[in-house]
């Protein structure tokens, strides 16, 4: 596909297959219409390293110098924060008013649909990726090599001995979580302890992804892709 643009691209989000977000280097939005990519305007020339958003019309794109834009369906700007983040890595929520941004310091911020206010994550690394089941049950990870919990009151760390920095984070329910990390780190939690899968490589993952528990994909630095079916 012809994307418009020859800016690195960090982070995708869509709706649909008619609605798709793309956000990179220099300020770069790209839309995807189900047929053709189109450029946005960001009003901003910070790097942007993660995507997402609850509907067509309520969007969150994360960046550099503690930047974090949004979407109303019509026209992107910048939102206020009160804490100062030198970088946002990654965006998540379940809904509108419960969206999580989180980046370099232990940084994780959390957005009530009015405002974004600071959490105290228990952590100095820098957290690198985020996702949940419901607003009670949300997992942060960071280069440390610390998996972080959320219990709808506060933030802990899980008990999981690793030294590997880990970056990517997906799950498919709350007994079913794949982590990835540096020198082919692949964690994976059944709902009762936190385990490492033989990814029978040294490969660094960045970012992990599937579609269920038999159909997960790993990306890795050296542009390999690696594909999980579950056994």
């Amino acid at each position: 596909m012809t994307s418009g643009t020859t800016y690195d691209l960090y982070g995708m989000w869509g709706s649909s297959s008619s609605d798709v977000y793309a956000c990179g280097s220099t300020g770069v939005i790209l839309h995807y219409n189900g047929k053709t990519w189109s450029p946005m305007v960001s009003n901003s020339p910070v790097i942007f390293s993660r995507i997402w958003g609850s509907s067509p019309s309520d969007i969150f794109a994360v960046a550099t110098l503690g930047a974090i834009q949004h979407y109303d369906g019509k026209t992107w700007s910048g939102m206020t924060i009160s804490v100062p983040v030198n970088w946002f890595y990654a965006v998540w929520g379940t809904s509108s008013s419960d969206v999580f941004a989180v980046g370099v310091g232990g940084t994780i911020l959390h957005y009530d649909g009015n405002s974004w206010t600071n959490m105290p994550s228990g952590t100095k690394n820098t957290i690198t990726g985020i996702w949940g089941s419901s607003p009670s049950d949300v997992f942060a990870v960071d280069t440390g090599g610390t998996i972080l919990h959320y219990d709808g009151n506060a933030w802990s760390s899980i008990t999981f001995s690793t030294t590997s920095p880990l970056i990517g984070i997906w799950g498919d329910s709350p007994s079913d979580i794949f982590v990835v990390g540096g020198g082919g780190t692949i964690l994976h939690y059944d709902g009762n302890a936190w385990n490492s899968l033989d990814s029978g490589t040294p490969t660094n993952f960045l970012c992990v992804w599937g579609t269920s528990s038999s159909d997960v994909f790993a990306m890795g630095a050296d542009g390999t892709i690696w594909h999980y079916s579950g056994k």
